[in-house]
């Protein structure tokens, strides 16, 4: 694409080295009569498109497919006479409009070249396309020369001046870039525009739109409807990007907006007969369901709603909405939920802090819900979409901050979405140098900048040149921020490796409350949670016709950037069946069962009454320290212990039996700490069904 870019302008500057401006005149045309009244036509009819694109797009509003329409007279025309200053200009416009900006370059410059008079919005244009180029100071002489020519009454000031606010700060931005890699992801893009990037939790799977050529009929101009893709991080490279599966894509433009954090839920923008609106698509298996469109509150079906995304805790979907012709573009809401189980949402409340007087949106809100990611075309940017950072500090949600070159360029830089760790995040842009119109790119965060070590030497020099004076250790700071374990994996049949589509369970063990409940995936049995740093979690899985399984997971305060992956195998309740109960805890070198225990047995108590015939053993075991004697009296005694518990909880003793084993069964070697730890367990088994 650049250098096609390059080639372009090297073209069109020699050319017009010493051109002069044609006019369109049967005059200039005496032997191509024929071509003359077809270039006529093809320029009044592209005229009139052209005003209605100029009309909304300074209105803030969409253009639709009118800058396209224009072009496309405007380029048979362009044929027969390329040395016309207006016609390049308006080629350049509607390019400058597209999702190529880049492209509007070499015609700008060649108007000017032919004819600086040839339209009042000329050097409008020529400063927007110095200030794609990063060459903001000439740009921002190009718009105040705009701005003493212009004498029009109309709303087109606002424009500039958020133009040359753009070229100020972008230069302090790129003086000053933000400390990230911004790389394109080949493997993800072509030619066409591919947009619209949303990822899992684990940064695993993504989603993305592409209007690539798709077997779909074509528009007027050749292209394709919007659909969605996905792919998977296989080696560290993405997969060739492939159609999902299921009844998402259609014939219409569907475009994705957002991916739940459990990867099981979607939110889509779909367009029909130019209404656009939000649906959910949820996946079943390995199939994503049928879109159907959002609660009234949100897709209102009368104005239009194009992006969205979900809300940490679920509880809210934040979305854009058009500002009901007033001439402000997009802007975000927020819609709550009064119940998850009727999905009753209130009516949406415009996010004040949040919206500029041009469009808002896309949205993308981080795991944490402590972090908000906004593009906007207002606001202190470097031009085009920006992305900007939102912190929610006291319960509210501070101005947006612009992330900064080089995320962020003149061009349109939208869409985010970030690992739970949030070194890594994906955008689309449309900067100079990819593939062609919009290409996804991958940004990697380098953190904070360390503070270099110095040489003792180094160290004692220049203490004896300029000796230190303040002897002050400053107080330690605490940085409280939200760190995240990611616990994904998938459950099988423990014999046949199949997948089991399980539920699995989430118990905050300091509390006993269940946090959360969600269903594997049928077709893989594939599930991915986040849990939060400083807490105690049992997390309990039951099938139907399994036994259920259980796993203790204990994060420290502070700790994050973690990954579990784990194959949970579920066993058929079978007679011989064996299942360890990790969350059931005792004091070292007693008896007596602690409180955390509770939720745990209560799932045996209620696996004995929902299977009336079952009959158990409840096995004590530990390491191989200390006497085998006191070791297994030990374990029998929590057997016991544990028995007890479940009588009173009213399962019959004669369905129940205690066996301490001691260290006679380890599971794993007694010559590490973590194998020790294994061992020292409780497990049933199943005796009689």
């Amino acid at each position: 694409m650049l250098k096609h870019y390059i080639t372009l302008i090297l073209v069109c500057f020699s050319a017009t080295l010493f051109a002069q401006n044609v006019e369109f005149k049967s005059a200039n045309f005496k032997d191509k009569k024929e071509e003359f009244k077809k270039a006529e036509d093809a320029l009044s009819k592209g005229d009139e498109f052209f005003k209605l694109a100029n009309e909304a797009f300074f209105a803030v509003k969409s253009p639709g497919l009118n800058y396209q329409k224009a072009l496309k007279e405007y380029e048979v025309a362009q044929k027969l006479n390329p040395s016309n200053a207006e016609l390049n200009y308006k080629i350049g416009a509607c390019y400058a409009n597209s999702t190529s900006p880049v492209t509007a370059i070499p015609y700008i410059t060649k108007a000017r070249t032919l004819d600086q008079k040839c339209s009042p919005l000329l050097n409008y244009y020529y400063g927007y396309t110095l200030q794609l180029e990063g060459k903001f100071d000439e740009a921002t002489k190009a718009y105040t020369a705009f701005e003493t020519e212009y004498k029009k009454a109309d709303d087109f000031a606002k424009f500039v001046t958020q133009r040359k606010k753009e070229c100020e700060f972008g230069k302090k931005s790129i003086a000053n870039p933000t400390r990230a890699w911004v790389d394109n992801v080949p493997e993800l893009n072509t030619e066409s525009n591919d947009f619209a990037p949303s990822i899992s939790t684990d940064g695993s799977e993504l989603i993305l739109t592409s209007n690539r050529p798709n077997g779909h009929p074509v528009n007027e101009f050749g292209g394709f409807d919007n659909d969605i893709y996905s792919s998977s991080l296989v080696d560290g490279k993405w997969s060739a990007p492939k159609p999902v599966t299921g009844g998402v894509n259609s014939l219409m433009n569907d475009i994705s907006c957002n991916l739940s954090f459990d990867g099981t839920k979607m939110l889509i923008q779909r367009e029909t007969n130019g209404q656009k609106d939000i649906y959910e698509s949820r996946l079943k298996g390995a199939s994503w369901s049928d879109p159907v469109i959002f609660n009234f509150q949100i897709s209102s079906q009368k104005q239009n709603e194009e992006f969205a995304c979900y809300s940490d805790d679920g509880w809210s979907v934040y979305y854009t909405r058009d500002n009901d012709n007033r001439g402000l573009g997009y802007d975000i809401y927020n819609s709550k939920m009064q119940s998850k189980l009727n999905q009753d949402y209130l009516a949406g409340t415009a996010m004040l802090t949040m919206n500029s007087k041009f469009d808002d949106g896309p949205i993308y809100l981080h795991i944490s819900g402590e972090k908000m990611y906004i593009a906007s075309k207002g606001n202190e940017s470097l031009g085009g979409y920006d992305i900007f950072e939102s912190i929610k500090y006291r319960g509210a949600w501070t101005t947006p901050r612009n992330l900064g070159y080089p995320i962020n360029t003149p061009y349109d830089d939208f869409f985010f979405a970030a690992t739970a760790n949030e070194k890594f995040a994906y955008i689309a842009s449309n900067r100079a140098g990819g593939k062609g119109g919009y290409d996804i790119y991958k940004v990697t965060f380098w953190g904070p900048e360390k503070t270099p070590i110095v040489d003792v030497e180094d160290f004692l020099l220049s203490s004896i040149a300029m000796p230190m004076k303040d002897h002050q250790i400053e107080a330690k700071v605490d940085v409280n921020k939200k760190t995240f374990t990611v616990f994904k994996g998938s459950t099988i049949d423990a014999m046949t490796k199949k997948a089991v589509e399980a539920e699995i369970e989430i118990t905050d063990l300091s509390t006993g409350k269940v946090t959360e409940t969600f269903t594997t995936n049928s077709a893989t049995g594939k599930f991915i949670i986040t849990l939060v740093s400083g807490g105690n979690y049992g997390i309990a899985v039951k099938a139907k016709g399994y036994l259920f399984h259980s796993e203790n997971f204990d994060i420290p305060t502070g700790s994050g950037d973690n990954l579990v992956n784990k194959i949970i195998e579920l066993k058929n309740i079978a007679v011989g069946s064996k299942i360890a109960l990790r969350n059931v805890f005792f004091d070292t070198g007693k008896s007596f069962l602690r409180t955390e225990s509770n939720s745990e047995l209560d799932r045996v108590v209620k696996l004995m009454k929902d299977v009336p015939g079952l009959k158990i053993e409840i096995s004590g075991h530990t390491d191989n320290t200390g006497s085998a004697t006191v070791n297994e009296a030990l374990s029998q005694q929590r057997a016991e212990a544990v028995v007890q518990y479940l009588t009173s909880k009213g399962v019959a003793p004669n369905r129940l039996t205690a066996k301490g084993y001691g260290a006679a069964k380890p599971v794993a070697s007694n010559n590490t700490e973590d194998g020790r730890q294994q061992n020292r367990r409780t497990e049933f088994e199943i005796k009689g069904n």
